[in-house]
C-alpha cells in the first residue's frame, strides 16, 4: 500500500518548505496521523539539509504492515530520533539500542519522514505507546528531550537522596529537575541569571545558584552527579569540575560541535568521569513515559499550529531564546 502525505522540510536557504512524501508501507511499519510534534534544538542542525524535520512525534496508528504485532490501528503512539535499530549488534544485544551501530536516525536516512508532517511511516518497533492520562502535547517533548535527560537516571546509577546538579534551565533542564525531584534526589540548579529561580523551585529544585564570571563557589556543597543541560559548552576548568564531588560523574547532554577544554589532571586527581549520553534505549523510553504519568512530570510548553508558518514561527522563537521551555506543534482537527 502506498501513502502520500505532506512534510515540512528544511532547504538550502534555511527556509521551511512544504513537500509531498510518498511511502510504501513495509511489513514491520506503521502509518500514523501526526497529532503533535515537539520542537527540538537539534532540528536547527538539519535546517539546510533538505530533509523532513521533526523527531518528537505523537500520532494515531492508521494502518500497519503484515508483520506488526506491537501496535494496532487506533493506538496512540510516539516516536523519537531513532527510526530503526538493527537488533543484532552489541549495543542492541545488551539493551543499549540507542547506540546501535547500524541505527537509522532522523535526518540521516533517505526516508522523507519526520514529525513536522501530516502523517509518517515508522518502524513499528521504534514506536512507544502513550499511556492514558498523558496528553499528546506533553508527550511529544518527552520523545527526545525527556529521553535525553532520563538516560542518566536509567543507565548510570543515580540514586534517591543523591545530590544532583543541573546546569541550565531550558528545554532539557526543566525536565531534568522534575525527574530528579520525583525520584527523591536533592536537586541543585546552576544558572547564569536569577530570572528562572522561581520556575526552578516550583519544578522541584532544593537549591538555586547563579554562576557568573564573578560569582564565588564558596558555601556550595558539591554534587554527586552533574547534568549539563544548557545550550553552550560549560566552564569545566573553573566551575563544573570544582562543583562535582570526588568520584562523581558529569553527563554531557549538550548537542554542540564546539571544542571544550577539559583539565585532565583535575579529573585524574579526584576520580571524576565525564559520561556522554545520546538518549535512552527503547525499553527505557516506555518506562519514562509511565514514570511521567505516575509522577505528574510535564514539560512546560508553548504551542503553534503544525503548518509551515507555525514551524517557522516556533523555530524563530527557539532561535531567539524566547521558548519557555519546549515548543509543540499541534495539528488541526
Amino acid at each position: 500500500m502506498s501513502y502520500s502525505f505532506t512534510v515540512q522540510r528544511g532547504s538550502a536557504s534555511g527556509k521551511i518548505e512544504e513537500a509531498i512524501s510518498q511511502r510504501q508501507l513495509g511489513r514491520n511499519e506503521a502509518y500514523l496521523k501526526i497529532t503533535h510534534s515537539g520542537l527540538c534544538g537539534t532540528d536547527e542542525h538539519y535546517l539546510h539539509a533538505g530533509v523532513a524535520l521533526g523527531h518528537e512525534g505523537v500520532g494515531i496508528v492508521q494502518a500497519v504492515g503484515s508483520d506488526v504485532t506491537s501496535v494496532k490501528v487506533g493506538d496512540r503512539v510516539g516516536f523519537g530520533w531513532v527510526h530503526k535499530t538493527c537488533g543484532r549488534c552489541q549495543p542492541c544485544l545488551t539493551g543499549l539500542d540507542v547506540y546501535c551501530e547500524n541505527k537509522t536516525e532522523f535526518g540521516s536516512h533517505d526516508h522523507d519522514v519526520g514529525s513536522f508532517a501530516s502523517h509518517a511511516v515508522w518502524d513499528a518497533d521504534s514506536l512507544y505507546k502513550i499511556p492514558d492520562g498523558l496528553d499528546g502535547a506533553y508527550a511529544a517533548p518527552l520523545m527526545c528531550g525527556g529521553a535525553t535527560v532520563w538516560s542518566p537516571f536509567a543507565l548510570y546509577g543515580i540514586k534517591p537522596t543523591d545530590r544532583v546538579g543541573i546546569v541550565g534551565i531550558g528545554g532539557l533542564g526543566h525536565l531534568a529537575i522534575q525527574f530528579a525531584a520525583k525520584m527523591g534526589c536533592e536537586v541543585v540548579v546552576f544558572s547564569s541569571s536569577e530570572s528562572k529561580r522561581e520556575d526552578a523551585m516550583k519544578l522541584g529544585a532544593a537549591e538555586y545558584h547563579v554562576l557568573t564570571a564573578e560569582s564565588s563557589l564558596e558555601g556550595i556543597k558539591q554534587v554527586n552527579h552533574m547534568l549539563l543541560c544548557g545550550s553552550a559548552q560549560p566552564d569545566f576548568k573553573r566551575r563544573i569540575i570544582q562543583l562535582t564531588a570526588t568520584a562523581g560523574r558529569i553527563y554531557a547532554l549538550i548537542v554542540s560541535f564546539d571544542t571544550s577544554a577539559v583539565p585532565m589532571m583535575a579529573l585524574l586527581a579526584r576520580g571524576i568521569s565525564i559520561q556522554g549520553s545520546a538518549g535512552a534505549p527503547r525499553a527505557e523510553i516506555q518506562k519514562m513515559l509511565e514514570f511521567a504519568v505516575r509522577n505528574d512530570v510535564k514539560p512546560t510548553i508553548m504551542k503553534w499550529p503544525l503548518t509551515t508558518k507555525g514551524v517557522e514561527e516556533a523555530m524563530q522563537a527557539l532561535r531567539e531564546g524566547k521558548m519557555r521551555y519546549r515548543g509543540v506543534l499541534v495539528a488541526e482537527e
